[in-house]
C-alpha cells in the first residue's frame, strides 16, 4: 500500500512533469528616469535583445529591436510614458540576431517623496519559450485534485489574457512567475487580481494598468508560504 507521503511526492513529480513547474521564465528588470532620459536594464534584459551585460540601453536602441508591426504603437507608448509614469505591452522585439521574442512588459512609476512621478521601472518577460497548452489540460484531466481555487486561478488567467493579449499558457506562467519570485502562494496571488477586476471593468486602460500594480505587489499583506 502506497503511504499518503509517497502518494504526494509521486503527484507533485507528475505536476512538474505536466506543467514543467521548474522551469522558469526568463525575466528582468529595468528602469527609466525622465530628467536624465536615462534607461537602465538587468543582464536578463540586455541578454533578451541580444547584449552582453553592461551594455547601456538608449530609447532609440529599444524602439529599434520592436517588431516593425509592433515599433509605431510601443514607441507612442514610450513616448506617453511621462504622463503618468506606467508602460505596459505585449509585443515582440528582435534581437542583434534576428530572433524574434514575445515580451510582456509590466512597470509602476517610480516618485519622488513628495510623490511626484520621476520615472518607471518594472519588468520585461520573455513569453517566447512557453509551454504547450495540451500540457494544462493533461493536467486539468489527471490531477483535479490539486488544481486548488481552479476557478479564481482561470480568472485571472482570464483578466491577464485580456488585458495583455496573451494566451492562457502565458497568463498562468506569469502568474506562477510572480508566485515563485514572491513566494507567495498562486491562489493568492490569482485572487489579489480578480479582487481589482469590478473597480475597472469596462475600461481597459485602467485595468492594464491596475493589472501591472497587482502582479508588482500582490505580494503584500498576503501570506508568505511555500509556492503552489
Amino acid at each position: 500500500m502506497i503511504q499518503r507521503d509517497d502518494a504526494s511526492r509521486a503527484e507533485r513529480a507528475l505536476v512538474e512533469r505536466v506543467i514543467g513547474v521548474g522551469d522558469s521564465l526568463t525575466v528582468g528588470r529595468f528602469r527609466f528616469r525622465f530628467a536624465t532620459r536615462q534607461w537602465e536594464w538587468s543582464d536578463e534584459v540586455a541578454r533578451m535583445h541580444g547584449y552582453q551585460p553592461g551594455t547601456v540601453p538608449t530609447t532609440e536602441m529599444l524602439v529599434s529591436h520592436k517588431h516593425p508591426d509592433d515599433r509605431d504603437r510601443v514607441a507612442a507608448m514610450i513616448t506617453s510614458v511621462e504622463d503618468s509614469g506606467a508602460f505596459s505591452s505585449h509585443h515582440r522585439i528582435i534581437d542583434t540576431r534576428g530572433l524574434v521574442r514575445d515580451v510582456l512588459v509590466v512597470s509602476e512609476p517610480i516618485t519622488d517623496l513628495d510623490g511626484t512621478v520621476i520615472g518607471t521601472e518594472g519588468y520585461y518577460i520573455d513569453l517566447s519559450d512557453t509551454a504547450a497548452e495540451y500540457r494544462r489540460e493533461a493536467l486539468d484531466a489527471t490531477l483535479p485534485g490539486l488544481l486548488e481555487a481552479r476557478v479564481v486561478i482561470e480568472q485571472a488567467k482570464g483578466a491577464l489574457m485580456l488585458a495583455y493579449g496573451v494566451n492562457a499558457d502565458q497568463a498562468f506562467r506569469v502568474l506562477r512567475w510572480r508566485s515563485q519570485e514572491t513566494n507567495v502562494k498562486l491562489r493568492a496571488i490569482a485572487e489579489r487580481v480578480v479582487a481589482e477586476l469590478p473597480t475597472v471593468a469596462g475600461d481597459e486602460v485602467r485595468l492594464r494598468t491596475r493589472l501591472d500594480h497587482v502582479l508588482l505587489t500582490a505580494h503584500e499583506g498576503a501570506q508568505v508560504d511555500s509556492v503552489g
